[in-house]
């Protein structure tokens, strides 16, 4: 870690907060994690197969797909402030939606559409375009630190949704986990999320601009979505991150079922499972420390070739507690590293002046592996009875989508407005 300009953190601190708590109470991780709880009584209840819960996940995905670039051209517009607020109300009030199912399988696939247009502002690009301009060297670990709800908040909400099941049944939980962004995220964000470019905060980076020498609010320098569209970087990009996310994405909402089938019970499978959110949080620490001192397309090599031991792990059919927890543990491990690796590369490729749209694009392709992902391994099981094939192709998907990052280049630095020139990393 650069400790030189820690004073970054003095005038940053009130975003990182409220960031963490947006993302990590937001469309990201909350539905994703959760629906692995709600399969089980919904498959009860409703007599639906693993394949029908997981087929929400697609439709999930579409529209985040379509909503995402939208979502991040708003947010580079308006501000990230204004698109997050209004956002995370609607995506609160979308997922208590889903405590009126009947049984529908035609509404329950309603629902998640809303859902995903109602909370695209929530995702990592409105909030970490604010932290990618509040810092400059120590941008990883800020990220890191940003992102960290998604693990814990996950972790939490797999139990607190399960508490809740177990006591007051699907429906309460759905309004619980629904009302967590209301009463938590909304009011932080209302507070202290505000971009570099909020008259509010002017005297504030006006300080930092003084009080840490070299610091650059570089809002208006980079690329346009137009030339990062045609650029070769952008679309190695979306390849290798629609596979690893698969990846990635795939065995995360399934694992409860997944363990289940291994011969844990329905206690211990949720238990294992919520390892994995902790597990995350050791990811984006780790993650955002390195990025800081290293390359970044070597560190995402490195960090997403590892979670490939996961899958093989997981494949044994004598699968001991223990190793399951390790494997679940590298699994989450890989995970906390994506969303840094995707905000801090996009920063250092494509610049600032259309991040939020930019990464939109990317999350995009992102979110097709991550959202398709459950559904195809939801399918495998119901086909034969197993994961085994499934997180086979995971293993062989994680090194294909990590090797060519390595290809990448030097970062570039935007000097003016759409102009940059190749900086040599050091």
């Amino acid at each position: 870690m650069n400790f030189k300009n820690l004073k970054e953190f003095k005038f940053g601190w009130p975003v990182i907060l409220s960031s963490t708590f947006g993302i990590g109470l937001g469309m990201s991780p909350l539905p994703f994690y959760t629906i692995g709880v709600f399969a089980i009584p919904l498959t009860k209840n409703f007599g639906w197969g693993m394949d029908t819960v997981m087929a929400a996940m697609p439709v999930f995905t579409i529209g985040a797909v379509f909503c995402g670039p939208l979502v991040g051209y708003i947010a580079d517009k308006i501000g990230a402030r204004k698109t997050a607020l209004i956002s995370v109300l609607l995506f609160g009030l979308a997922f208590m939606a889903f405590s009126l199912n009947n049984g529908s399988k035609t509404l329950y696939l309603i629902l998640w559409g809303i859902l995903a247009i109602a909370g695209a502002g929530t995702l990592p690009m409105t909030w970490t375009r604010a932290i990618n301009n509040w810092f400059n060297e120590n941008r990883g670990l800020a990220l890191g630190l940003s992102l960290l709800g998604t693990g814990i908040f996950g972790s939490l909400a797999k139990l607190f949704a399960s508490g809740l099941i177990d006591n007051f049944g699907w429906q309460m939980a759905y309004i619980g986990v629904a009302a967590l962004p209301l009463v938590i995220a909304l009011p932080l964000a209302y507070f202290f999320f505000r971009d570099t470019d909020d008259p509010k905060v002017a005297d504030k980076v006006a300080k930092l601009r003084k009080e840490v020498p070299g610091y650059e609010n570089s809002n208006t320098a980079g690329m346009t979505v137009k030339q990062a569209l045609a650029d070769w970087r952008f679309w190695l990009l979306s390849i290798c991150f629609l596979i690893i996310s698969f990846a990635v994405g795939g065995p995360i909402p399934n694992l409860e079922k997944m363990l289940s089938s291994k011969g844990f019970d329905t206690g211990d499978a949720i238990l294992l499972a919520s390892f994995l959110g902790y597990a995350v949080v050791v990811g984006r620490l780790v993650g955002g420390y390195l990025l800081d001192r290293f390359w970044a397309p070597a560190v995402a090599f490195v960090l997403l070739s590892i979670p490939a031991i996961s899958c093989f792990m997981l494949q044994s059919a004598d699968l001991s507690y223990t190793n399951a927890m390790i494997s679940v543990c590298i699994l989450g491990f890989g995970a906390g590293v994506e969303y840094d690796l995707l905000a801090y590369l996009v920063s250092k490729y494509f610049g600032m002046k259309n991040y939020a749209a930019i990464y939109g694009f990317l999350y995009a392709f992102f979110g097709l592996g991550a959202g398709f992902g459950p559904f195809i391994f939801g399918k495998f099981f119901t086909s034969t009875g197993s994961y085994d094939t499934i997180l086979g192709y995971a293993t062989i998907a994680f090194l294909v989508g990590s090797f060519p990052l390595l290809l990448l280049g030097k970062y570039r630095t935007f000097e003016t407005e759409n102009v940059f020139v190749q900086k040599k990393q050091t």
